[in-house]
């Protein structure tokens, strides 16, 4: 009986652990009124609805205990489909999807027109912004936790501000050494 009790209150314990490590996702319009009260820089996660990669990228990366740890500490996560139908505000522009076909909610659709400002022209594609808001770069592709993390550390740290060519990120990369798990 006592070990029956344990397995359940691991069971329990596991399940909690697990339900705790999300990232604290915001809408675009939210990041940029935190980064008013406390200045972070923001990763927007640009998906759309029918990619696989985006599909394993939220779940083997952005479920990755170091990844949301990190993510949560240092910046504001952003969720934007990149053929959805919102409205976004930003850099004192409206954007909008005037192509959107409901009937296509669930497959490929039109790009949305922050998609395109961004130059977003694969999915999914990690779009990483400084503290006030400007686009740092666009990661195209699924990244996995220690791929993302050389990203993520680069750009807290504002280490790609002294990077000016291909080889000096050669050099950085080879150099970086991943703490991350998984």
């Amino acid at each position: 009986m006592k070990k029956l009790v344990l397995l359940i209150a691991i069971a329990v314990f596991t399940g909690i652990s697990a339900i705790a490590q999300e990232i604290n996702w915001v809408s675009l319009d939210e990041a940029l009124k935190l980064q008013k009260e406390n200045p972070k820089k923001i990763m927007m996660d640009v998906y759309t609805v029918w990619c696989g990669p985006c599909k394993m990228l939220d779940r083997n990366t952005f479920h990755n205990a170091d990844v949301v740890e990190y993510v949560n500490k240092n910046y504001y996560a952003v969720k934007f489909n990149g053929e959805g139908n919102d409205v976004v505000k930003f850099n004192s522009r409206t954007f909008s999807n005037p192509n959107y076909d409901a009937t296509k909610a669930m497959r490929r659709n039109s790009p949305h027109e922050l998609t395109r400002y961004l130059r977003v022209s694969a999915y999914p594609t990690v779009v990483f912004f400084d503290e006030n808001a400007q686009v740092i770069a666009p990661i195209q592709g699924y990244q996995q936790p220690k791929q993302l993390e050389l990203y993520l550390k680069m750009f807290k740290n504002d280490d790609h501000k002294s990077i000016t060519t291909q080889e000096e990120f050669n050099t950085y990369y080879k150099a970086f050494t991943p703490n991350f798990q998984g």
